[in-house]
């Protein structure tokens, strides 16, 4: 018998067993489609992340006084060090050649009032310059310019949900309110951003002028960081090369450790596309699991079927059939079980990430490549555990078939 005859008749027989074909397929089906999409779903985290990253500043340094650590999903600075100052700026954008612009800050968590309302959120004094440095756009209005930031003028640029929190639904622009007991003026407001990548709401701040925020509202000589754009992303390396010699230089520290911490942005994206790509790595592995569920659903029911067709397979020795004959024919089997269901798990599998990334219930990126192994390991899968059903139907003796009933 050749292949197509043996492809045609292993289709009829599965015909024939609707609901058996049906549940047998199930499993794989299931399998195919969960790798698809928790691969997907990781995939897409990984990107959201990512952009996250990127939504921060393009090629940027961040340096931030005394050594930081991550507590509570935010950057928290372990010692009060005010050694990091404003001329540290000026220095590093007058000296460092791979450095483009710089901008320094300082942030406190401040109580804000308007009228009877009353809010609590991050208050940035950022210098001019980091509003494209850290790629903050507005969304209305305007943002102050150097004119205000050297005299030190009173006016604030709110993010959408510092906006929210405190005028609810009046309109701010133009509105006056009060940080502590300095009176503020919105000029602007941001397009939102969304939370950060240790889940920091980005949108919960109000930018003012740094001198204002250091002299009228915080009353200190330091700031807390400073905002560093490199001339390109392949001189980030270089650029913090020169920004850490630099400082230390300045701040005098000598055989002394750091009195600062620099993150690189290149570095934050390698470590992050590693870890989210272990972790996709690890949840489509896991959900291969189902796989194999599914192959074992296939091995359960090909015995059954090398049982129920014993007198079958007697009679087709008898007249004739080879050993190989019979093994291949339930190996076809087999193999269109595995692969009918793959290639349903597929199409359930695109069709759901498509399906979940359109209705942003969840970030989704199909990997095709994902869809191709998924796929091609279910019908490995379904011939694996198809040998020994397959081998041991061609071990059947053609008397011995004859007699079972």
């Amino acid at each position: 018998m050749n292949y197509s005859q043996s492809l045609t008749l292993s289709w009829e027989i599965l015909a024939a067993h609707k609901l058996r074909t049906l549940l047998s397929v199930l499993g794989v089906v299931v399998g195919v489609a969960t790798v698809i999409l928790m691969v997907a779903a990781g995939r897409g985290a990984e990107e959201q992340i990512l952009d996250r990253i990127r939504q921060m500043g393009t090629n940027l340094l961040t340096v931030s006084a005394g050594q930081t650590r991550i507590i509570a999903g935010r950057q928290r600075q372990m010692d009060t060090v005010t050694t990091l100052v404003v001329e540290d700026a000026a220095a590093i954008a007058e000296s460092c050649p791979s450095v483009a612009r710089v901008a320094p800050a300082i942030d406190r968590n401040l109580a804000l009032r308007w009228e009877g309302e009353h809010a609590n959120t991050t208050v940035l004094g950022l210098a001019p310059e980091g509003f494209a440095i850290r790629q903050i756009s507005l969304a209305a209005g305007r943002a102050f310019d150097a004119e205000e930031a050297r005299g030190r003028r009173r006016v604030a640029v709110l993010g959408p949900t510092a906006a929210e929190n405190l005028f609810r639904d009046a309109e701010p622009l133009g509105q006056s309110f009060r940080i502590g007991r300095v009176p503020f003026q919105v000029i602007g407001l941001t397009t939102a951003k969304g939370v950060d990548p240790h889940g920091v709401d980005q949108d919960d701040l109000v930018i003012i002028p740094l001198e204002t925020a250091m002299r009228r509202v915080m009353n200190v000589n330091h700031v807390q960081t400073l905002f560093i754009q490199a001339r390109a992303a392949e001189m980030l390396d270089q650029a913090e090369t020169e920004v850490r010699e630099l400082l230390r230089q300045r701040h005098r520290l000598g055989d002394q450790p750091d009195d600062f911490t620099i993150q690189n942005q290149a570095t934050l994206l390698d470590t992050e596309r590693e870890t989210a790509r272990a972790m996709t790595l690890l949840i489509g592995s896991v959900s291969g699991i189902s796989l194999l569920v599914g192959g074992v659903g296939i091995l359960a029911v090909m015995l059954i079927s090398v049982r129920e067709r014993t007198p079958e397979i007697g009679l087709r020795r008898a007249l004739g059939a080879r050993r190989r004959d019979i093994r291949n024919q339930f190996l076809i089997e087999s193999a269109l079980l595995s692969g009918g269901g793959g290639a349903i798990g597929v199409a359930l599998g695109l069709g759901t990430a498509r399906t979940v990334a359109a209705w942003d219930y969840w970030p989704a990126l199909v990997s095709w490549p994902a869809a191709a192994g998924a796929f091609l390991f279910s019908v490995l899968l379904g011939l694996l555990f198809g040998i020994y059903p397959a081998t041991r139907a061609a071990a059947l003796e053609p008397i011995e078939a004859l007699r079972a009933e």
